[in-house]
């Protein structure tokens, strides 16, 4: 290939390293952890999705290792031809108790989960409102439907008012937010978007990521926290966070998981999620079902976290979950605290634009329940150093 056809790539990446958006790949030598191994040093591990620290616990490796012994170490096909095995649908059903809804199905990830459901829903002539700090997947899978999509701000009750108003009538809408909102750690005000959803019959979606065994009685996701088991259509949940595997899953009412696993493309064309997988989840299941321990321990760790930060004086913008946002604003900021940060000790990545606004960058803090005391102390003694090291508090 002619080094022209490249060139655009060439100059766009040299154009994110002096902006200070290249995003480095760290490479892990160990398993997650509350401290993990990284070019052959030890690191606190601030910025892990392991919430509850299951990623390397004994009981779901067990469970793993068994189903390899007896169900092998892959699917061989995708669900709807030979992929299904038993383990598929214990947990789908044991899911759907925990969170209290109809049925439930599963997915190779929370993303695909999105692609599924939103083009399964509503194609081209229908609407999707979707709130302006979505997430990707949810972009993504509104594009892949073909519908139009209509943005309202941020968590704003009156402002989806306002463009539900401007375009009614329409036949058909999906109203879709995310629960937890990963990289400010504030929470969508279901309770509000669920009377909106009922006074103009639009169907009504939340991806609870970030709030699966996070939110809600022992981890049961924010529609639990709210209470509104049975007003929310549609529960997007993942296996790979708090729960610490990998997976996603669709909860709701009956005839629309019916309806998924009929037209739900990853559903239909990717092959199933692996036994031993399957096996890991279910015993999350488990450990969640028996003790409010893990995310107890999550939440005490976050808010002494947090208040530490903010005692320091550093900007958490506006979190109402342990995920903890460190505001710097500029990119080259972000990535500089995090270069000290991990020099110091601490693995804290800096996020900036496309995942989130320009202006906005950040070190997203996330602890987990496998962090003790000690940890903490440690993190926040280096957080402080580097912080008056670089004039930012």
């Amino acid at each position: 290939m002619p080094k022209q056809k490249l060139q655009w790539i060439t100059d766009e990446l040299s154009s994110l390293k002096a902006q200070g958006l290249f995003t480095n790949i760290r490479t892990l030598e160990s398993p997650q952890g509350a401290r993990i191994t990284v070019n052959g040093e030890s690191k606190l591990n601030f910025c892990s999705n392991n919430y509850l620290g299951l990623a390397n616990d004994p009981r779901l490796k067990k469970a793993a290792q068994d189903a390899i012994e007896r169900w092998g170490v892959g699917p061989g096909a995708v669900r709807t031809i030979a992929g299904t095995m038993s383990f598929h649908t214990e947990l789908e059903e044991r899911l759907a108790k925990f969170k209290g809804a109809e049925a439930t199905i599963s997915f190779q990830s929370g993303f695909t989960a999105n692609l599924a459901t939103i083009p399964a829903l509503v194609g081209k002539g229908d609407l999707i409102f979707s709130d302006a700090l979505n997430h990707a997947s949810i972009i993504d899978g509104c594009r892949l439907s073909r519908a139009k999509i209509i943005p309202y701000k941020h968590n704003d009750v009156d402002d989806l008012r306002r463009v539900v108003a401007e375009n009614s009538p329409f036949n058909k809408a999906l109203l879709v937010t995310d629960g937890v909102f990963s990289m400010d750690g504030d929470i969508a005000p279901l309770d509000k978007l669920v009377e909106v959803a009922e006074e103009h019959g639009l169907i009504f979606m939340v991806d609870d990521a970030h709030g699966e065994g996070v939110m809600g009685h022992g981890g049961r996701g924010i529609v639990d926290h709210f209470g509104l088991h049975g007003r929310v259509d549609v529960e997007i949940g993942t296996l790979s966070k708090a729960f610490g595997v990998v997976g996603g899953y669709v909860a709701g009412a009956r005839a629309i998981v019916d309806w998924l696993r009929q037209r739900g493309r990853p559903f239909l064309f990717s092959s199933a999620v692996t036994p031993a997988d399957v096996a890991a989840c279910l015993a999350a299941v488990d450990i969640l079902e028996n003790s409010t321990e893990l995310v107890d321990k999550l939440w005490e760790n976050g808010r002494y976290f947090k208040a530490h930060l903010q005692g320091m004086g550093f900007d958490i913008g506006m979190s109402q979950t342990p995920i903890t946002p460190v505001m710097l604003g500029e990119a080259t900021v972000a990535q500089k605290m995090s270069q000290r940060l991990f020099e110091e000790g601490v693995f804290a990545t800096a996020i900036g634009f496309p995942t989130v606004p320009r202006g906005k960058a950040r070190i997203r803090v996330m602890l987990s329940a496998a962090h003790t005391k000690t940890d903490l102390d440690e993190g926040l003694q280096i957080f402080e150093r580097v912080g008056k090291e670089l004039n930012i508090i």
